[in-house]
Parts: structure tokens; C-alpha cells; sequence
């Protein structure tokens, strides 16, 4: 007997879904529990970025994350297992429009890396969020793969996460 369930009683959680939808563009979606500006502000504030962006599971957190979230602004982040070997991603923004959308570029891959937009759309308290990477070219997006997309879903837990934390907290006096 097959014990799966396309539906039923159980609820699910909220999936992350990656999608390759085109030579240059990768997709990540997911539904979050929560205000669109909550989610907006997950991802503009480095004190709360810093406590969901990196997968626990890869033993790495982020040592330093410094956000200049404005149209011509600049973001550093840095992380590692330990100080001596860090790993940085670093770009500007290009637009930003607060509670509902933010592009940014990914200048450490030099020419090679995509721009970033993520989009955040409100319907009953809850948060579509849309990421979607354009890259310059079909071999750039070959080269990167997508497991850096894949790890998004554990990511995405962990703002899931930090959005429960935020949402207790903020009822409080």
C-alpha cells in the first residue's frame, strides 16, 4: 500500500520550492507566516539577518554582516567556520522598496554573478516571498548549480523561526 498523500487533514508546512525557469534564472518561493514588513525587516536588519541566514547544518554562522540597505548602498557579509578561512558575498543595492521588494547585485563573483531580487507580497498576514537570481549568461548559472538555492529551505526554516520569535515578542508590552 502506498502511504503517500498528495492531500488530506495534516497540515503542511511551508515548502521552499527551486525552479530553473529559464537558461539564465533560478526561482526560490516560499509562503512565510507573517506581515510583509516583518519578513522585509528579516532581511534588512543585520541583527536579525545574522540569526537565519546560514544553514546550522553546514557548522558555519555569519561572523560579521554589515547592510547599507538604500538604492546605492553597499552589503558585506562574512562568514566561516572560523576566522581564518572566511567566505564573503558582497554587492550594492539597486532598488529598495520597503516591505515589498529589494535587488541587489553579487559582485564577488566578479562579471559572473547574477542580481538578486526578492519580492514580499502580503495577503492575509502571511508573506509570499519570491527570490529569483538572473544570471549573465547560461554557463554562469551552470557553474553555480543550484546548491546554494537548495540550501535555502533549511535557511527559510530559520527565518520561519526567527519570525515566530518576532511575532511573540512584538505582542508583548
Amino acid at each position: 500500500m502506498d502511504e503517500r498523500r498528495d492531500s488530506g487533514p495534516t497540515p503542511v508546512k511551508n515548502r521552499t520550492t527551486v525552479e530553473r525557469k529559464s537558461e539564465r534564472e533560478l526561482v526560490v518561493t516560499r509562503t512565510f507566516d507573517g506581515p510583509a514588513r516583518i519578513v522585509f525587516e528579516a532581511w534588512t536588519k543585520p541583527e536579525l539577518f545574522m540569526r537565519w541566514w546560514v544553514p546550522k547544518s553546514m557548522g558555519m554562522f555569519l561572523r560579521s554582516c554589515e547592510m547599507d540597505v538604500r538604492v546605492g548602498g553597499r552589503y558585506r557579509l562574512v562568514f566561516g567556520h572560523d576566522a581564518s578561512n572566511p567566505d564573503e558575498f558582497f554587492g550594492r543595492y539597486i532598488e529598495v522598496t520597503p516591505y515589498s521588494r529589494l535587488v541587489w547585485t553579487n559582485d564577488e563573483g566578479g562579471d559572473g554573478g547574477p542580481v538578486t531580487t526578492v519580492t514580499f507580497e502580503e495577503k492575509g498576514g502571511k508573506t509570499l516571498l519570491v527570490m529569483c537570481e538572473l544570471y549573465p549568461s547560461k554557463e554562469a548559472l551552470d557553474a553555480a548549480g543550484t546548491g546554494a538555492a537548495d540550501a535555502m529551505g533549511e535557511t527559510f526554516e530559520q527565518l520561519d523561526e526567527l519570525l515566530v520569535t518576532l511575532g511573540a515578542s512584538s505582542g508583548r508590552s
